[in-house]
């Protein structure tokens, strides 16, 4: 589903991501861990289509397309859907706007029909419901004023209401109490645990995986995948630190 080839790139001139390879089937939640700096984040922002982040070498080929060659709004409407570490505010737009406006603008990216008002407040207080959200909080400003765990679950509600392939979650444990990231994790497998679908998981911690089990664990180092195993590799790393593995690897 996601094939990515000695990948190589850099922000401001500086080189982050060094020949990274990795290749992602449908129905692989693949996780990611790596110590601060390894270009965790700008591989997220990469696949994303983040400006500023200029490949410079190698491919990233998405249910047989060109990733790259593709603005970030048709890599949406593609199916790719990337979870921020830091949700930001959109202070004057209610999230019911936004989730609508961002559904209907990929489904006419898709050819479909766009969907009216009361079909679209059925879909979130069901995917809402999924996350244990008030629909109320929906009806607030994007994200502000919410608590970290808030943020995490409305961006969530989010991936549920636009059902995409492939998620690319960018350290979604970040910030959460013991409660939220176990609602977060079940969230997560109940949208995207599905034989058609994918996920790549960026995390540095393994608590996350407790919950959402992932079926390979890749370590990245200095812009390079430089060790990849099951699920034990994560408990491995929380025992043993990422210097140990890597020293290993």
């Amino acid at each position: 589903m996601l094939k990515i080839d000695n990948l190589t790139a850099e922000i401001d001139g500086k080189q982050i991501l060094n020949g990274l390879t990795l290749e992602v089937p449908a129905g692989e939640v693949h996780a990611i861990m790596g110590p601060n700096g390894a270009g965790k984040s700008t591989l997220a922002y990469v696949l994303g289509g983040r400006p500023g982040y200029e490949v410079t070498g190698g491919s990233v080929e998405f249910r047989g397309q060109d990733l790259l060659e593709l603005d970030p709004h048709e890599r949406a409407s593609a199916g790719l859907f990337l979870g921020f570490q830091y949700p930001v505010e959109i202070p004057g737009v209610s999230n019911v706007q936004f989730l609508r406006e961002a559904l209907n603008a990929q489904r006419k990216g898709r050819g479909e029909e766009p969907l009216s008002g009361g079909e679209f407040l059925k879909l979130a207080r069901e995917k809402a419901g999924l996350l244990k959200l008030d629909m109320e909080m929906l009806k607030r400003q994007v994200n502000v004023g919410f608590s970290g765990g808030e943020k995490k679950r409305a961006e969530m509600v989010q991936m549920g209401i636009l059902d995409p392939a492939f998620a690319v979650l960018d350290e979604t444990d970040s910030g959460l109490d013991i409660d939220a990231l176990r609602v977060v994790g079940e969230g997560i497998n109940t949208i995207m645990r599905q034989p058609d679908k994918g996920v790549l998981l960026i995390t540095h911690y393994q608590r996350l995986l407790e919950v959402v089990r992932p079926d390979k664990v890749s370590v990245l180092a200095k812009g390079r995948i430089v060790r990849t195993g099951g699920p034990q590799l994560a408990q491995q790393l929380e025992d043993e630190g990422y210097d140990a593995v890597m020293a290993d690897a």
